[in-house]
């Protein structure tokens, strides 16, 4: 993915404090406002428009993200704190790694940044109908909440391994994992 395909309103945001920079931020840390960073939905890492190359930088810069109850990113020091812009999320899953079988499974996913996510209880899976295509778009949470989306080809995976089951009174396509069923989609008729 190049600069050009992302959102262009992503790269370019203002930057400086916010709110004139008088008040510090939530535990004493100066506000810098929003930063010319941002994370395109590939999950590559932009500063000043120009993709960040190192892995190990963008390691270091995903190690102080996080995200508000506004639903805003934040890079968050002991010093300083300033807003990102996100595409969609900020990482993406890239590979599937399967062990057991049925509800024995467990599933864990590889981030871009080489994370391991335990599908369970605590990072479930989400899908996002698309409200004009009718497509579904998959996320896991991952570590502090955030979210990875997993990619078309380890989605493609994750529904090999579907079972049918019946949840809650209703027909259900989805993985089992840790011990918690995970639905990938409603089924029609009944078993």
């Amino acid at each position: 993915m190049n600069k050009d395909s992302v959102d262009p309103r992503l790269l370019k945001l203002p930057s400086g404090p916010v709110g004139g920079g008088a008040e510090p931020g939530p535990g004493g840390r100066e506000l810098c406002g929003d930063l010319d960073m941002c994370i395109g939905r590939d999950g590559t890492w932009y500063y000043h428009g120009s993709p960040i190359g190192r892995k190990e930088l963008v390691h270091l810069f995903a190690s102080v993200l996080t995200r508000d109850e506004a639903g805003d990113y934040w890079l968050v020091t002991p010093a300083e704190m300033g807003r990102i812009a996100v595409e969609d999320v900020p990482f993406v899953a890239v590979e599937l790694m399967a062990e057991g079988h049925g509800r024995e499974q467990i599933l864990r996913f590889r981030t871009n940044i080489d994370e391991i996510a335990t599908l369970d209880h605590e990072h479930p899976l989400t899908i996002v109908t698309d409200p004009i295509s009718g497509g579904p778009t998959p996320y896991i949470t991952v570590e502090k909440g955030l979210e990875a989306r997993i990619a078309r080809a380890v989605y493609y995976e994750l529904v090999d391994l579907g079972l049918e089951e019946t949840v809650d009174h209703e027909y259900m396509y989805g993985v089992w994992s840790s011990g918690f069923f995970f639905s990938l989609g409603k089924l029609e008729g009944e078993q």
